[in-house]
């Protein structure tokens, strides 16, 4: 089988050079095929090219024919004419265009780039003419012509342009001349623009509307927002540029923000024009708004406002003492103290119409919580201070505290409360009255934060009250103290049994009692705070009493059990009877039996502030200590 198999491979193989070899030739066909289709697509691309480069040239000889005369509704009729024209060329040199993207480094095309720069510069001018001659006679068919023209050649900066020079310029320049700045122009505005965009206004829908209307036809080719920031906006901002460049500077905040919202409301008023919020958008994206915007400078602007309310309230708390508002007529809500005053009044500046910058109101929030802290700082210091009168060399700028009576302190309290219900009140609703437009978690972010600045200004009524107190109790210790002297009138005196109280207890509770009945006190504090600190001053005094007599009762009984021993030795020496029981009352229980008399009468002087003494655990202690054997279980004056 070896012959016939060697012979059907030596066949096959011939049959496949045979068919490679055709297969060959066929693909080499086809490529020169290909190329030829390739060569004939670049040639009638390049005779295309030709022809439409020699049609634009043609056609712009045309031009000159269509030049308007003096004639009326013949140069109406030459101006649309002359704009039809132009359109068709700009549709021609839209297609010239594709072609030459597509035979780009072709020797051919360069060899025509100079007719084709020709054609264009041509079509340029005679689009530019023929644009200012409808933008200046209004004619809409023209103008709207040259503008799919511009739209068609993808130069739609150069009809922006044109209008902001042709016709927005001049009117621009009546309200804001470049040489305005000199101060010296009639019937210039100042450094205000208010005025200006008023007129400006007036200008762009008198003699702008038009065109703007003429952009927001379906198939214009531009868009209302190009012109209104390429060609209004963008002059008007140059105009201010070159005028009155001193209204870009925040160093006068008031002028500066007054001519900020000027504008904001210039811009909003732009944005009227467009017919969809998809143009608003365009609008606010265009370069010329977003440089427009970059001028002002609202960081600066706030950083000013800071320092000035910042350093506002500083000065009023850097006064060396608790300084009262002049007020004839007081109201029970108004503020006492500057200090008070100048932290609420520097709260409502933060959201004053005349402060406040919406796009800052973050900022302008941490300011306001920051004064509040600034206030609450001030306050803690000045208490901590006035604890540690010891310690002289920290009690440097709070000299207010330390040197504050019960009276002043009273203010603070009134202060407290105003402040706490206003900022929790009618300042929180102003300030979510001024954000209403912002989303609701903002708003709720907004009503927290300031609730807690509330909150921590409420923190310090405690404080405050537990102050006063202390400075009425040291005040009714003074009297306390006199209790050392009824050990030196009883002590080995051979004094009479006491049948009356001593005099010292009547000025006990005199410092609480001329407090409260002090006409700051009736004004400026509640019915409840005036219960609670009557209640925390008599259990403060009461346990000063307390400890007092403990202290001097213990005292007593020590010395009395000493002297028992001395004379017990002395009688034993002596060969006298031991026996005492015949002697009188000792000193310690004419003591005991003064104090009990006193603490009745001060019992008595709580029930008049309608306190009763029965019920305070430190006059239970007090009775106990005092009382005679057979009355301990029974507390009664």
């Amino acid at each position: 089988m070896r012959a016939p198999l060697l012979e059907i491979r030596e066949k096959l193989g011939s049959f496949r050079e045979s068919l490679i070899g055709c297969l060959c030739l066929l693909q080499e066909r086809l490529k020169q095929r290909d190329e030829a289709g390739e060569a004939r697509e670049v040639l009638e691309l390049l005779l295309d090219t030709f022809h439409v480069v020699s049609k634009v040239e043609k056609l712009i000889k045309e031009l000159p024919n269509c030049v308007p005369s003096n004639g009326g509704q013949d140069d109406r009729e030459s101006r649309e004419s002359q704009s039809m024209l132009l359109e068709r060329i700009a549709s021609e040199m839209n297609r010239l265009k594709f072609y030459i993207s597509h035979a780009k480094n072709m020797p051919f095309i360069e060899n025509m780039e100079k007719r084709i720069m020709n054609v264009s510069s041509l079509l340029d001018a005679s689009l530019g003419n023929c644009l200012v001659d409808g933008l200046e006679n209004k004619d809409v068919n023209a103008i709207y012509n040259c503008l799919r023209a511009y739209a068609a050649i993808d130069n739609t900066k150069n009809a922006e342009e044109t209008f902001r020079l042709s016709v927005v310029g001049p009117l621009i320049r009546k309200v804001i001349p470049e040489n305005a700045a000199s101060g010296v122009v009639s019937g210039s505005s100042g450094n205000e623009l208010e005025e200006d965009y008023v007129k400006i206004k007036k200008y762009i829908e008198d003699d702008c509307k038009f065109l703007l209307d003429i952009s927001s036809i379906e198939n214009s080719g531009l868009h209302v927002s190009s012109f209104l920031a390429n060609s209004i906006l963008k002059e008007v901002h140059s105009a201010i540029q070159k005028g009155k460049p001193v209204v870009f500077s925040p160093g006068r905040p008031s002028v500066f923000l007054k001519n900020y919202k000027a504008s904001l409301d210039f811009l909003a008023h732009l944005e009227g024009y467009c017919p969809s919020r998809a143009e608003v958008v365009k609008f606010r994206s265009e370069a010329a708004y977003v440089d427009f915007m970059k001028q002002w400078n609202v960081g600066v602007y706030f950083s000013l406002r800071f320092q000035e309310i910042a350093g506002a309230l500083d000065s009023a708390l850097s006064v060396g003492g608790l300084v009262p508002v002049a007020s004839d007529k007081r109201k029970p809500q108004d503020l006492i103290l500057k200090q008070s005053a100048s932290l609420l009044e520097c709260l409502r500046s933060c959201w004053r119409d005349d402060v406040l910058v919406l796009s800052c109101s973050d900022k302008f929030l941490r300011l306001s919580l920051q004064l509040i802290s600034r206030f609450s700082s001030w306050l803690s210091a000045g208490l901590a201070a006035r604890k540690a009168t010891d310690n002289v060399g920290s009690n440097t700028g709070f000299e207010w505290a330390v040197s504050a009576v019960p009276d002043d302190l009273v203010y603070i309290v009134h202060d407290l409360n105003c402040l706490v219900e206003e900022v929790c009140g009618d300042y929180l609703e102003h300030i979510l009255e001024l954000l209403k437009s912002c989303p609701a978690e903002v708003c709720d972010f907004v009503k927290q934060s300031i609730l807690q600045g509330g909150t921590s200004l409420k923190g310090h009524l405690p404080i405050v009250m537990s102050a006063i107190i202390d400075t009425i109790v040291e005040k009714s210790a003074e009297d306390l103290r006199q209790l050392k002297g009824i050990t030196a009138t009883y002590r080995m005196t051979n004094k009479p049994l006491p049948v009356r109280h001593s005099p010292y207890i009547s000025g006990v509770l005199r410092p609480l009692k001329e407090f409260l009945e002090g006409e700051r006190s009736a004004t400026c504090l509640t019915n409840e705070m005036r219960n609670e600190l009557l209640q925390g001053a008599v259990l403060e005094i009461t346990q000063r009493y307390n400890d007092l007599v403990s202290e001097l009762v213990s005292m007593s009984r020590r010395t009395e059990s000493s002297l028992q021993k001395l004379r017990l030795g002395a009688q034993r020496r002596a060969g006298a009877s031991s026996d005492v029981s015949d002697h009188n009352l000792s000193d310690t229980d004419k003591i005991c039996m003064q104090l009990f008399l006193d603490i009745q009468e001060y019992a008595r002087s709580l029930s008049l502030l309608g306190l009763d003494a029965a019920s305070l655990p430190p006059y239970q202690s007090l009775w106990q200590c005092v009382a005679p054997a057979e009355r301990q279980n029974t507390i009664s004056f």
